[in-house]
């Protein structure tokens, strides 16, 4: 009996009619396996994902496969986006086997849940190098019923070297770390020519694009700058951005961005916006706005649902295809478009008789040359009408539930994007998407990780709290509204109280109560999102900069040293870490003072955000007697900015116009 129809996530719906005796993660199931003593096949995956799809159309929908599964294991279906931590633990005992990893993920477990082999996607009959699927199924059932002590060793062995990796190191004291020297040791291993780090698939990696954003910022490091420019316009004139729709795909399969392996993710999108504001307004450059723009419309015309939030991805296939709905030849752009306007489209976004991709087109700007302003408006109304026209085709299909650490990192972006370009609409766009996460997915005084259709998956994990904890803060600073602190502040002491540890100081990933995996998932390093810990450190220290408190100050730099004592051992997997500790050393406070201070809020949110932390203070009793602001404020008059720096304010800004400079100038 399958029984992932009453399910609430997309993906495990997608497997609803497969002929496969489907459980979703439950005691029940591992209740089955210990009855019936079979092991246990655990599948996990999302719903955009290509090679998903591909095993389910040979294997899981094949009813001879399904029979032999049915036969010899218990089956369970994971969605990797509603239980990431159920993915981290049984993704970190693939890498203990020496597998690269990847989707879907295919691991073999005890009736306890503990992992004795795995893989990643195997195919109908041997190929790729790889043994067929019923194959596989049959000679590990084998072993589980004729030799048990080879899978108990081969489980003890894997659970140690689970416990291994997730163990916290021992906290000895760091010295701090060198963020100069990291960041140029980073912008050296960026592609000169392309822009990313070296090679191929090639990743977005906007944690690092970051660092080293802000290293440039601050230094004026030539190759740095290079480095985090080359990485954005390349990306941005490549095909893994969308042309016509905007937002940027997953990653490329190739080391020039041409190739994209075409799902589009809500947290790669969210974490692009924000750096490809703060670029397109210290550039000017129309290519950089018009990325960050046609992410913003992407966003309203593809992930908005009605609920006020924002979908989870679409789907890299169509029509059973990869990239379908993307691609283009000249024969369609002859019969879309008037012939010169054709010639001119195609010049400009490669687009030729041989295709650059399996005999297509993926639209990109590579190679082709830069549009005189003339050319560039006339360029836009052709991109709407094939837009348009492209909006006729089977679109891919989207997943659309609501994830709250994955809303939070785009409402985040959303505002502090907002702020940078002036654009107030997109403000109201992320106060909408706030208020249904913070509203309808409330636990507690924490939240739910994952909202559809009236059915939540709570407790929520780290991230969950983290990011929305930000999201808050953003919003704090843009409308000056306290509920939004008051919010922030509620959901960093929810992490404190349910997921932080007592002897590392540091947090898990999963409620302390939450119920335990073969491991405790206490990851510290980003992956595709950043890492909760690097997530909260920063948000630790905007709070103390808004409250002033000394145990706030106290609690932000203790947090921080516990993380930057793990993140030395791995910088470049830590970039979320390092931005946080770059804002405790060369972050500004700007104390924003007086009743007709609003002028002052918007010239302050047009500032690199990555840096600046504001403090809203409409009545000057409302800071702390020791804060080196506090006798200044009682003479801001109607309005007036402070600007503040290891615990001294320069004189008061009364033009909200000279702020940018007098900030630039600050010691």
């Amino acid at each position: 009996m399958n029984r992932l129809r009453h399910a609430a996530s997309p993906y495990l719906l997608q497997h609803r009619d497969n002929p496969v005796d489907w459980w979703e993660w439950s005691e029940e199931a591992f209740a089955e396996a210990k009855a019936s003593r079979r092991p246990v096949l655990l599948s996990v995956g999302y719903a955009a994902c290509h090679w998903c799809h591909v095993m389910a159309h040979e294997s899981f929908e094949d009813p001879a496969t399904a029979a032999v599964m049915n036969e010899l294991f218990v089956n369970i279906k994971v969605d990797r986006e509603e239980r990431p931590d159920i993915d981290h633990v049984y993704m970190n005992a693939l890498h203990s086997l020496g597998e690269q990893g990847g989707w879907p993920l295919t691991m073999f477990l005890d009736s306890d849940g503990a992992p004795f082999w795995g893989g990643t996607y195997f195919p109908p009959t041997a190929r790729y190098g790889r043994p067929s699927f019923v194959s596989v199924l049959r000679q590990l059932a084998g072993i589980h019923q004729q030799d048990p002590e080879r899978i108990r060793r081969n489980a003890e062995a894997i659970r140690h070297a689970l416990q291994q990796s997730e163990g916290r190191p021992a906290g000895e004291a760091m010295p701090e770390p060198d963020l100069d020297g990291l960041a140029r040791d980073i912008a050296r291993r960026f592609d000169r020519d392309h822009g990313g780090l070296a090679g191929a698939p090639k990743f977005p990696n906007p944690g690092l694009i970051e660092l080293i954003w802000r290293h440039a910022e601050r230094s004026a490091d030539h190759d740095s700058r290079q480095a985090a420019d080359r990485t954005l316009e390349q990306m941005a004139r490549g095909g893994i951005h969308d042309h016509l729709g905007g937002g940027f795909a997953r990653y490329a399969v190739d080391e020039r961005w041409l190739v994209p392996h075409f799902e589009k993710m809500l947290y790669d999108n969210a974490q692009l916006l924000p750096l490809y504001a703060l670029e397109a307004a210290r550039s000017g450059e129309p290519l950089l706005l018009e990325a960050a723009e046609g992410i913003v419309g992407w966003l309203e015309r593809d992930m908005l649902l009605p609920e006020g939030a924002f979908a989870a991805s679409l789907d890299a296939d169509s029509e059973g295809e990869e990239g379908k709905f993307y691609v283009w030849t000249p024969a369609e752009l002859a019969r879309l478009l008037e012939a010169d306007d054709a010639a001119l489209f195609g010049q400009h976004y490669d687009v030729t008789a041989e295709g650059n991709w399996e005999g297509h087109a993926i639209l990109n700007r590579l190679e082709t040359p830069d549009p005189s302003p003339d050319i560039a408006i006339v360029l836009a109304e052709l991109r709407a009408n094939l837009l348009a026209a492209r909006s006729k085709r089977v679109p891919p299909g989207r997943d659309d539930k609501i994830l709250a650490d994955w809303n939070g990192l785009m409402i985040s972006g959303l505002v502090r994007a907002a702020g940078i370009l002036g654009r107030k609409d997109w403000l109201a766009r992320a106060v909408g998407a706030f208020r249904f996460v913070a509203e309808s997915m409330a636990d507690g005084a924490g939240l739910a990780h994952s909202y559809r259709g009236g059915r939540l998956i709570a407790p929520g994990f780290a991230l969950d709290h983290a990011a929305m904890a930000e999201a808050a803060l953003a919003l704090h600073d843009s409308t000056g509204d306290e509920h939004y602190f008051a919010l922030a502040r509620r959901w960093s002491l929810h992490l404190d109280e349910y997921y932080r540890e007592t002897d590392s100081g540091l947090l898990r990933m999963t409620r302390a109560d939450s119920a335990e995996l073969p491991v405790i998932p206490r990851p510290t390093h980003d992956d595709a999102v950043p890492n909760a810990n690097g997530l909260h450190a920063g948000n630790l220290l905007r709070i103390a900069a808004q409250t002033g408190l000394s145990e706030d100050r106290e609690q932000a730099d203790r947090f921080l040293s516990a993380i930057l004592a793990v993140a030395a051992r791995a910088p470049m997997a830590h970039g979320s870490v390092l931005n946080a500790y770059d804002l405790a050393r060369n972050g500004v406070e700007i104390v924003l003072a007086g009743p007709d201070r609003e002028a002052f809020r918007q010239a302050a949110l047009a500032l690199p955000h990555l840096t600046t932390m504001l403090v809203n203070c409409p009545d000057p009793e409302g800071l702390q007697p020791d804060h080196p602001a506090h006798a200044y404020a009682k003479h801001a008059g109607n309005g007036a900015a402070f600007i503040c720096r290891h615990g001294r304010c320069l004189p008061p800004i009364t033009d909200p116009n000279r702020l940018a400079e007098a900030v630039a100038a600050a010691p």
